[in-house]
């Protein structure tokens, strides 16, 4: 979830009662098919209100959950303690992991590279604690595919990431995640409309594979 500045505070209450509309039109499955993968020891970045908790598999040992965002990290402490999983959520940012280099079996990023402050740093730190053959998980809405809708989220994205968290809506996430020495493979992308009366903004749900 969007991870950036002090302005989360108000921008966090008002994820926290959009997220779950947005759970019920679509993303939840989205994140449920995020997950199924993992394994093992997890670190979900920007884990928002906890919403892939539901969702993490058998396989899971354990996850470590960070959310810089003080109203969205207690909810996500409170969806922890349901979790089919052990789940510890802490303050934390993607740009520096409390995690050492190649222990982390798999990372989760859900609808959160769009708003890290520094993306090619966050993603070096994916790589950086992965252990080798470890997988970086991503759900991402991403830069549209068709040139004037490109355009257009061009021209929108400095005024909407500072009313937005940090968030970019013209980054091509599946790009810099493969720029970054990840082979992303498995990758879905497809249009999806978060809240009634919005255009279908382009997302991407996949895998990356450290070598």
């Amino acid at each position: 979830m969007p991870e950036n500045t002090p302005r989360e505070s108000s921008f966090g209450r008002s994820f926290a009662r959009v997220g779950p509309r947005m759970d019920a039109r679509g993303a939840a499955d989205h994140r449920r098919r995020l997950v199924a993968a993992a394994r093992g020891v997890v670190v979900e970045i920007g884990a928002g209100y906890g919403a892939t908790f539901p969702f993490y598999p058998a396989a899971v040992t354990g996850v470590l959950a960070l959310e810089p965002d003080p109203t969205l990290r207690g909810l996500a402490r409170a969806a922890a303690s349901k979790a089919p999983v052990p789940v510890t959520v802490e303050d934390g940012m993607a740009e520096s992991l409390p995690a050492a280099d190649a222990t982390v079996d798999v990372v989760v990023s859900s609808l959160v590279l769009c708003s890290v402050a520094d993306q090619p740093a966050a993603l070096t730190e994916v790589v950086r604690v992965l252990r080798p053959g470890g997988l970086l998980l991503f759900y991402e809405h991403v830069r549209s595919a068709h040139r004037v809708l490109g355009a257009a989220e061009d021209l929108l994205t400095p005024l909407w990431s500072r009313v937005a968290g940090g968030c970019h809506p013209n980054r091509d996430t599946a790009a810099a995640i493969a720029g970054a020495g990840l082979a992303v493979q498995d990758l879905d992308r497809f249009g999806f409309s978060v809240l009634p009366g919005n255009p279908r903004v382009a997302h991407v749900l996949g895998a990356a594979r450290k070598p």
